[in-house]
């Protein structure tokens, strides 16, 4: 799963301190349990209300009967608005958020889930460093009587600077989520276990971009990637990290 640079844009407060944008990212996912292409489409777009974003996620590890990757394998996608009608008051920086998120894997999902809450935005004043912290209220749609949210919340922090160590074109964004959700650990780092129930997940994706493009003439390139730091995320258990390296193109 994938939130990338555009989220932050989608947290600030106000509209008039961010830019449309869509993109394509294509990403390796250096993984130990993965090592597959995954592709990730995106945009952000503002308006007087506030700002609304999406991603759609491809993973590109269906195998087929000669082992060779064939087709995508699962898709994951979220869609949220930042709501913000009060964006030259003096609670400019608080936003009223909505979200869903799900997906559908071969032979699992991921189930809906509906999110709402606060955001605050905390940028300075040139906008190069940002940080918003949310709190939203997160249901979750079970198919199973013995799972439920002990505690249906979720935190996020997200973060973004740009031209960072005053190196212009290269941005250092980010999020981190911590969420209540009860849910079946199948495996870890030695293979599968037997089902065990978790009831806190944590996902962090710190990423680095530098817009090589920038060099030449076409400044819809960039290249850099990201790091999936996690711990009990989706089926597998304890603490991981995922080194992913690609290529965005901004549209």
């Amino acid at each position: 799963m994938k939130k990338p640079l555009l989220t932050l844009a989608l947290c600030l407060g106000a509209a008039a301190l961010s830019y449309a944008q869509t993109n394509l990212q294509i990403q390796y996912d250096a993984g130990s349990d993965r090592g597959y292409v995954t592709t990730t489409l995106e945009g952000f777009y503002n308006d007087s209300w506030g700002s609304t974003f999406f991603f759609v996620d491809h993973d590109f590890n269906a195998r087929g009967s000669r082992d060779q990757i064939v087709a995508p394998n699962g898709t994951y996608m979220e869609i949220a608005r930042c709501l913000n009608f009060w964006q030259e008051g003096p609670v400019a920086p608080l936003s009223l958020h909505v979200e869903y998120n799900g997906g559908v894997y071969k032979g699992w999902t991921i189930n809906n889930a509906f999110l709402a809450g606060l955001d605050v935005a905390l940028h300075s004043k040139d906008n190069r460093a940002r940080l918003n912290l949310k709190a939203l209220y997160k249901y979750i749609c079970y198919d199973e009587d013995d799972l439920s949210s002990q505690l249906p919340l979720q935190l996020t922090a997200v973060w973004g600077i740009d031209d960072l160590f005053g190196l212009k074109g290269l941005s250092f964004s980010g999020f981190a989520d911590v969420w209540w959700e009860d849910h079946m650990l199948l495996s870890d780092h030695y293979g599968t276990i037997l089902a065990q129930k978790s009831r806190v997940v944590f996902i962090s994706e710190p990423q680095l971009w530098y817009n090589v493009g920038s060099l030449f003439g076409c400044g819809n390139l960039n290249i850099g990637g990201e790091v999936e730091l996690s711990y009990d995320f989706g089926t597998i258990r304890g603490f991981w990290c995922r080194p992913c390296a690609g290529v965005k193109w901004v549209f």
